[in-house]
This record gives structure tokens, C-alpha cells and sequence, in this order.
């Protein structure tokens, strides 16, 4: 890589104006977004973007008393990739990085997510879900989906709360350690498999990046803290299949309606089918995460990358009806 960084040019930088990096908050994923939240901010200073970082707690002076002209969101799981955060800067009039609202809402929301998918015959795993530990609902889904089963909190990331169990002790404390989590929790069949993420930037799915772990599967430990995951890249697929599993992942991408930016997470089974996993409007940006890892094998540096997200707030929908009428 050639010792000169990335520079966004004056004039970009004089249209992007002060940008406030939103990041910690206080879901189970604050940890994460901080260290996120000042990689982010770190390239955004040394690319030349006027920039600060804002640790958000949900308060909505914290938005108010200090003046930025857009918001990065590294504000990861609830409160920030679940539609309220948005909902705020739409209500204050300040734009910001990623999906909308609704697609945000229903992105985090795996249940919802599955349901949406399922309604429109995108390829994803069997599943039922629970609101409370039911011995006779519970027997009924173990019929429908058999074991090895997954056990996930419907509206956590990061794999936080996510178990693979093998049999019925198993699946009865998983199902409390998930409860203790959200009040609704996804039982889903386990594919057995490679597991995949292509990352979208754009409107265009970055280069697939294969996950190989010593790990059950891709957990929380193998995403922020091992330093034993392989990360393939090149994927290892054909030519074939990397172009079939960017177009499925920015089919399941779009039919959430998201935008700008985001990574699809998928397995592939032993009959070579490939199955969507989940969709985070909100990714990792730390030193193990996928997104600036595509964008790398794709010739962009990390400070080109954070740049080139924070640029789609130009051409946010209120800014070009304000166009419009001029």
C-alpha cells in the first residue's frame, strides 16, 4: 500500500461540513461501537473531514447542544441499528449515514427479517420463535426443525445471546440464557456449512469474504477478540458463485429496503445451497471487522471507505427535494 493516505478533496469537505461520529450508547454492544465509533473518526481526521466523536446515551440534548451538519452512525444494536437514532436526526432535520428508519427497524429484527424473506422466496433457514418458555410449544418446533438447532435473542447483534444445542437440556438453557436477553427469542434450523458476508457499499456487493473458526460458529469471541479466524479472501468460491451470492445478498439487502450501507451474512450447505443468515445496516468498523476488510481487497483504503459512506448523506432524499425546488 502506497505510504500517501487518502485525502477527500475541498470542496468535499467544505459539503460535508462538521460531522458528529455517533457511537457507544448503551445496548450489549457498546463496547464494540466505541472502538468503531473512533476508527471511524480517526480516518474521518485523517482523510481532512471536520469531526468529533458524540458517546450517545439517549438523551436528545446531547443531539441539540452541539452543531454538526450530519451524523456517522457507529451506534451498533438497540438504540442505534433499530430505527431510533434515525427517527431523531429525521425529526431534527440532520442527515446521517446508512438505512432509513423502517428498513433499520426490520433489519434488526430477525423474526421480521426472516418473515419478509420468507413472503418473497429468499433462501433462509427454517425457524419458529417464542415469547416464553413453553414446554408444549417448544416440543412442537423441535418436530418442525429437528436438531442441531440455533437459539438467538430476535433483536440482538453481534452474536450476543446466539447458542448452537444438540439436544432438549441444551435447548432449555439456551432458551432462558436468550429470554434473558429479549422477550422474543428465534429457534432456526443449524446449516452445517462455510459461512460467508458480502459486504454492500454503494448499491454493489464488495468482494464475498469466506469465515473459517475454530469457534461452534462465528460468535461474538471469533468477530471482536480471536486472533485464530481465517478470513478468506478470496472467498474460495467460483467466479459462478460469488457473483450468485452478491446478487442474493443484495436482493435480501433491498427487500428490507436498506440503503448506502451494510453486510449480509450467509451459510453455504453441503448441496452447495447458499442460505441468507441475517442483514446489519450498522457493521463492525474495529481492526477484525469485515467491511473495511472487502473494501481493502476491493483497492479501497479504510479512510476512502468511511469517506465514500459518509458522502451518500448528500443525496438523502430531504436534501434532494430541497434541490428540487430550487
Amino acid at each position: 500500500m502506497s505510504a500517501e493516505r487518502f485525502k477527500a478533496n475541498q470542496s468535499l469537505i467544505d459539503d460535508l461540513g462538521r460531522v458528529a461520529v455517533i457511537m457507544g450508547g448503551d445496548s450489549a454492544e457498546r463496547e464494540v461501537s466505541l472502538k468503531s465509533g473512533m476508527q471511524v473518526l480517526d480516518a474521518l481526521l485523517a482523510a481532512g473531514i471536520d469531526a468529533f466523536a458524540l458517546d450517545y446515551r439517549g438523551k436528545l440534548e446531547q443531539l441539540t447542544e452541539c452543531r454538526f451538519d450530519r451524523g456517522f452512525l457507529a451506534l451498533h444494536g438497540r438504540g442505534g441499528e433499530d430505527g431510533t437514532i434515525q427517527a431523531v436526526l429525521e425529526t431534527l432535520g440532520i442527515p446521517y449515514t446508512g438505512s432509513g428508519v423502517m428498513s433499520s427497524a426490520l433489519a434488526l429484527d430477525k423474526l421480521r427479517t426472516k418473515y419478509l424473506w420468507q413472503g418473497m422466496n429468499l433462501p433462509t433457514p427454517r425457524f419458529g420463535y417464542l415469547e416464553s418458555s413453553r414446554p408444549e410449544l417448544i416440543t412442537q418446533l423441535i418436530s418442525l426443525l429437528g436438531f442441531p438447532l440455533a437459539v438467538k435473542p430476535a433483536r440482538e447483534g453481534s452474536s450476543i445471546g446466539v447458542y448452537k444445542v444438540n439436544n432438549q437440556s441444551q435447548l432449555e438453557a439456551a432458551i432462558d440464557g436468550a429470554l434473558k436477553l429479549d422477550q422474543q427469542i428465534l429457534l432456526e434450523q443449524w446449516i452445517e456449512g462455510m459461512e460467508y458476508t458480502v459486504a454492500i457499499l454503494d448499491g454493489e456487493a464488495l468482494p464475498v469474504i469466506g469465515l473459517r473458526t475454530d469457534h461452534t460458529f462465528y460468535d461474538y469471541e471469533a468477530k471482536y477478540e480471536s486472533n485464530d479466524t481465517d478470513y478468506l479472501l478470496p472467498s474460495g468460491l467460483s467466479l459462478e458463485e460469488e457473483k450468485s451470492i452478491g446478487n442474493l445478498a443484495m436482493r435480501a439487502f433491498s427487500a428490507l429496503g436498506c440503503s448506502g450501507w451494510g453486510r449480509v451474512d450467509l451459510m453455504k450447505d453441503a448441496r452447495g445451497r447458499f442460505w441468507l443468515l441475517e442483514v446489519n445496516t450498522i457493521p463492525g468498523m474495529t481492526d477484525h471487522s469485515l467491511v473495511p476488510m472487502a473494501a481493502r481487497a476491493a483497492g479501497m483504503s479504510f479512510e476512502e471507505l468511511v469517506v465514500r459512506i459518509l458522502e451518500q448523506t448528500l443525496l438523502t432524499s430531504s436534501e434532494s427535494e430541497k434541490l428540487e425546488h430550487h
